[in-house]
């Protein structure tokens, strides 16, 4: 297999973590899905990234889906089985995303061009984030070494991908108002398979 896609995209990171939390032979392929004659294109016509090749001219795309399949393709899940252990990985998994695109929009919104930007947008996406870590924090246990249980899985994958994330493109001291998610966070984003992915550029924040 191959996964096709950007080392700055948390989108794709997430399929990153994943592989190398389970030692997956999965090549990494760096392309660019904006320019006009990007090879994405003929993987995915949506020309998103992260693309998922699984065979001759088979693709898998959207980072949802992508996860999905690589979590489940070699009978080795990280999924809880039980009912209520599934539907929490759930919930985890979309503040996680709902954090990512809210950081997205952001930084999408910074390269435009000065004039043009939005203040009120990006200042609603701010929010979108300052209240799902508020969120993230309230739910989390105390001492928490993993977000569900004592095994870690998708929900650590994507929350903690979400968090770095907002700490590249969204810098600012919410470690102070959460320090319960602060500290688990500083635990999984420790794992080799989170700091072998990194983007490039990525400073890591004090106290993180």
């Amino acid at each position: 297999m191959k996964l096709y896609g950007s080392p700055t995209s948390p989108y794709v990171r997430k399929a990153r973590v994943l592989i190398h939390e389970k030692s997956m032979p999965v090549e990494f392929v760096i392309e660019d899905p904006w320019t006009e004659d990007s090879p994405i294109i003929d993987k995915n016509p949506l020309s998103k990234i992260p693309v998922l090749e699984i065979g001759p001219e088979s693709y898998m795309f959207e980072s949802n889906l992508v996860v999905h399949y690589l979590d489940h393709s070699d009978g080795k899940s990280l999924t809880p089985r039980d009912p209520a252990g599934y539907w929490q990985s759930q919930w985890w998994q979309s503040l996680g995303q709902g954090i990512i695109d809210a950081g997205i929009t952001r930084a999408f919104e910074n390269r435009r061009p000065e004039d043009k930007q939005m203040p009120e947008k990006k200042e609603r996406e701010e929010k979108r984030i300052d209240r799902a870590i508020d969120l993230a924090e309230k739910t989390i246990k105390e001492g928490s070494e993993f977000l569900l249980g004592n095994r870690f899985g998708l929900a650590d994958i994507v929350m903690g991908v979400a968090i770095q994330y907002t700490d590249f493109r969204y810098p600012n001291d919410w470690r102070s108002r959460a320090p319960k998610l602060a500290k688990w966070a500083a635990g999984i984003t420790a794992r080799p398979s989170f700091e072998e992915t990194l983007p490039p550029g990525f400073e890591k924040p004090e106290g993180a």
